[in-house]
C-alpha cells in the first residue's frame, strides 16, 4: 500500500487548568470591658484564638491526579474505531501530567484515515469543572447534550474541507465532578475526499467517551 501525505495537520489540544485557592484570615474582637466577669473573658479568649488562625473554604474534590489515558479506551472499541491503529496509543506529552493526560490514536487503512485522542484534565474543584465546562459547550455551538454521562456531558460534529477534502469531526466533553473528559474523534476518505457520516463519527466519539468516563470513576479517587 503506498502512504499518502495527509492533507490536515492534527495536533494535540493544550488547555490551561483553571486553578482556584480560598484562604481568609478572621480579626479578633475588640478589648473587653472591665465590667465582664472572668467567665466572660475566658469564653471571649477562645473564640478570639479560634477564630485568629487561617481558615480554608472547603470544596468538593473528588479526583487528584489523571489516570493512565491510554488504558480508558479498550483494545476492541480502539480496533472499531481507528481500524489498524495499535491498541497502546501514544501518550501526548504533557506540562504537567497530574493535571492533564492525553492519548492519541490513529491510521490510514487503504484511503481511509483515523484520528482519536482522549484527555483528562482535572480542576480544583466541581465548581471550577463546571465553569469550564460551561465555557467550553458554549465555544462550540449546533450540539446538544449526551445523557446519562458523567454529570454532563455534550457532543458536536463539524465538517471542514480543505484542498477539496473533506474530514467530519465529533467532540464530546463530559463533566465528571472536579474532571472534564474530552474525547476528539475525526475521519476522511483520501481516495473520494468524502468524510465519514455524522452518524458514524458521532457514535463513535461517544462510544470512546463512554469508557474513558468509567475508566475514571472506576480508577483511584483522591
Amino acid at each position: 500500500m503506498r502512504s499518502l501525505p495527509l492533507p490536515l495537520a492534527l495536533t494535540a489540544r493544550l488547555t490551561p487548568v483553571v486553578v482556584l485557592a480560598c484562604a481568609g484570615w478572621a480579626m479578633s474582637s475588640g478589648p473587653l470591658t472591665e465590667t465582664q466577669d472572668t467567665a466572660a473573658k475566658d469564653t471571649r479568649k477562645t473564640e478570639s484564638e479560634k477564630s485568629s488562625g487561617p481558615s480554608t473554604t472547603a470544596v468538593s474534590k473528588t479526583y487528584s491526579a489523571a489516570p493512565a489515558p491510554c488504558t480508558g479506551v479498550t483494545a476492541k472499541t480502539v480496533a472499531a474505531l481507528v481500524p489498524g491503529a495499535k491498541a497502546a496509543g501514544k501518550e501526548i506529552p504533557s506540562t504537567d501530567t497530574a493535571l492533564r493526560r492525553t492519548c492519541s490514536w490513529n491510521a490510514l487503512k487503504g484511503y481511509d484515515y483515523r484520528w482519536l485522542d482522549v484527555s483528562f484534565e482535572l480542576t480544583d474543584s466541581d465548581q471550577a469543572a463546571q465553569s469550564s465546562y460551561k465555557q467550553r459547550i458554549g465555544e462550540k455551538s449546533g450540539g446538544g447534550a449526551v445523557p446519562g454521562l458523567g454529570d454532563a456531558a455534550y457532543s458536536v460534529v463539524n465538517l471542514t474541507t480543505q484542498d477539496k477534502q473533506q474530514t467530519r469531526e465529533g467532540i464530546v466533553i463530559a463533566q465528571v465532578s472536579n474532571a472534564l473528559v474530552i474525547v476528539n474523534y475525526n475521519g476522511s476518505d483520501f481516495e473520494t475526499k468524502k468524510a465519514p457520516s455524522t452518524d458514524e463519527i458521532n457514535k463513535g466519539a461517544i462510544k470512546a467517551a463512554k469508557e474513558v468516563v468509567a475508566a475514571l470513576v472506576n480508577g483511584k479517587k483522591s
